[in-house]
């Protein structure tokens, strides 16, 4: 990998979404929006907002990013840019770490938006601190981001890359415990669910709504979801190619 090479790549991709204005609305205004509108879809039960806005807090951006970044990086396959791209002297790695650089920038905007907005103004009731809210927050956007980045490789076009999502997204989306706690689920099913790394964003943002202070489980959650989005980016260099005909 070439530093010089990965900021280069970082910088591009952003001058590319700068003109993409529906991009970076679904980006940086879906999540809040969703928030808002969830927090008064149950205005006349607060309790119910902040059972499940944590958990939501880290979810939504997940998706945005996945589905963002998936479209995004199979647009640069199917215009051509990534093969010409590769005919240069510029590794898989420097690529992907692009990519994931600069759609880790938005990601940081991103979860700030949404937790500043969850907590500040929406008044999600939260006992730990803020901070360990956007962090874990940051982590699910940078997974999603990781995620979008490996599953552009196996679609052909962008109405495959969001066939994706039900695939991808919606097991981990019923069984991370948003809609039911994970030990009262079938025991397959639980088993399934500690495997699933959306499981443990949603676990890490319960830890921060309801402990004052850092718990070893909330440790081992961010440590899941952060390892989670190594491994897939890693799997995303390794599975990044050049359309073919």
């Amino acid at each position: 990998m070439s530093p010089a090479r990965t900021l280069a790549t970082a910088a591009r991709v952003l001058r590319q979404l700068r003109h993409d204005p529906r991009s970076i609305a679904l980006l940086l205004l879906v999540p809040c929006l969703m928030l808002f509108l969830l927090r008064y879809v149950f205005d006349g039960s607060p309790q119910t907002f902040d059972n499940i806005g944590g958990s939501l807090l880290g979810i939504f951006p997940l998706i945005t990013m996945f589905l963002v970044t998936s479209i995004a990086t199979l647009r640069e396959r199917t215009s051509g840019t990534l093969e010409r791209l590769l005919a240069m002297p510029l590794g898989k790695s420097d690529l992907i770490a692009g990519y994931a650089l600069a759609f880790g920038l938005l990601a940081i905007v991103q979860s700030t938006l949404a937790t500043g907005l969850a907590v500040w103004f929406l008044g999600l009731d939260v006992i730990g601190s803020p901070w360990l809210l956007l962090l874990v927050a940051l982590l699910d956007a940078l997974l999603g981001t990781a995620l979008g980045l490996f599953v552009s490789a196996f679609a052909a076009s962008e109405f495959q890359a969001v066939q994706f999502m039900p695939a991808v997204i919606f097991p981990q989306l019923l069984l991370c415990g948003l809609f039911t706690p994970r030990d009262q689920m079938a025991p397959a099913l639980e088993a399934i669910s500690d495997v699933l790394p959306m499981s443990y964003a949603v676990d890490g943002m319960n830890e921060v709504l309801r402990h004052p202070d850092i718990t070893g489980d909330f440790v081992r959650d961010v440590l899941v979801v952060a390892g989670c989005g190594l491994l897939v980016l890693g799997l995303g260099a390794a599975t990044l190619r050049r359309r073919t005909a």
